[in-house]
């Protein structure tokens, strides 16, 4: 193998640079030239391409956010796009590609795949919704993000005896909200696994009142409701007043973590040397931490493991 292709695909994650980087070092190591396409398949479409050299990726590791860009592509999902993908990937001499994204851009690794280009997937998405890997690139990052606000929002909670409702990403994974609830201390979480019960979270925070607690927070899962609308149900059962904060695209923001930059490193040293042993149609993803290959119908075969424990110290922890 001379040559291979990377891009990143999708929402953005902190810890694609530092994977990125990982990609283009152990390419070089092996004398493998490294071409990189801009703004995720819209780049591969249009050939919007260059040929990325390790200076490029210095002093990136630190960097949240991706320096090729990214986006959605609507049109790499139609056999037209596809073609012309193909197309660009011929025209280089790529021989294999690696695509750092989420659950769409993975996606569209396979349909590379599919189409005879051997394909590593890395996976990054904050909503860590994706099977056969432990944790995606940003995970950590984006807890750590939400651990540092909800712990500032606490402060003039407890001052204001005040009912904070912090809504967090999650589409259609609570693991964001389950986590932040439990290292938080929050009073109940709301996530798009499980229907809310809402007159136990009533009674949880009015226990909490009763019993001298000055502040109560409940972390909802944007997929499972919105801020406004658990404020709503509150005041219209109890006339509970509250306090709404949507964290948005803070989460994803900032530099990634130890965590994050070691993952993103590993997976993405672990992508290229597979590509060189001549593999091609899997993800690379953390199982007990071990760096291991699935194959990429094997990963959108299974859902992603919704943790119940982690749903249950959260609500254990909440009532005390």
């Amino acid at each position: 193998m001379r040559r291979i292709g990377v891009l990143t695909s999708g929402g953005d994650s902190p810890g694609m640079n530092a994977s990125l980087r990982a990609v283009v070092h152990e390419a070089y190591k092996n004398n493998i030239d490294v071409i990189a396409f801009r703004q995720g398949f819209s780049g591969l479409i249009d050939d919007n391409s260059f040929e990325i050299h390790i200076p490029d990726v210095g002093g990136i590791i630190q960097r949240g956010g991706t320096i090729l860009l990214t986006s959605r592509s609507e049109d790499f999902r139609t056999a037209e796009g596809q073609k012309q993908a193909l197309s660009n990937i011929e025209k280089h001499n790529i021989e294999g590609m690696v695509i750092i994204g989420g659950d769409g851009s993975l996606h569209g690794a396979q349909a590379l795949s599919d189409m005879g280009v051997k394909t590593i997937g890395i996976p990054a998405t904050i909503d860590n919704d994706i099977a056969y890997t432990d944790m995606a690139i940003g995970v950590d990052t984006a807890l750590n993000n939400i651990m540092e606000v909800v712990d500032k929002i606490k402060d003039t909670a407890s001052s204001l005896r005040r009912t904070f409702i912090v809504e967090v990403m999650g589409r259609n994974s609570g693991y964001l909200a389950m986590v932040s609830s439990v290292v938080t201390g929050a009073e109940a979480c709301i996530v798009p696994e499980i229907v809310p019960d809402y007159e136990n979270i009533v009674n949880i925070i009015k226990d909490g009142y009763q019993r001298g607690k000055t502040n109560a927070l409940i972390i909802v899962a944007e997929g499972a409701s919105t801020a406004f609308q658990v404020s709503k149900k509150l005041k219209d059962m109890e006339g509970i007043s509250t306090r709404i904060t949507t964290l948005g695209h803070l989460q994803r923001g900032g530099s990634p973590t130890c965590f994050d930059r070691l993952l993103a490193t590993r997976l993405g040293s672990a992508a290229v040397e597979r590509l060189i042993e001549g593999e091609g149609g899997k993800m690379a993803g953390l199982v007990n931490n071990r760096i291991q290959l699935t194959e990429f119908n094997k990963v959108f075969a299974k859902k992603y493991d919704y943790q119940e424990k982690l749903f249950e110290l959260a609500q254990v922890f909440g009532e005390v």
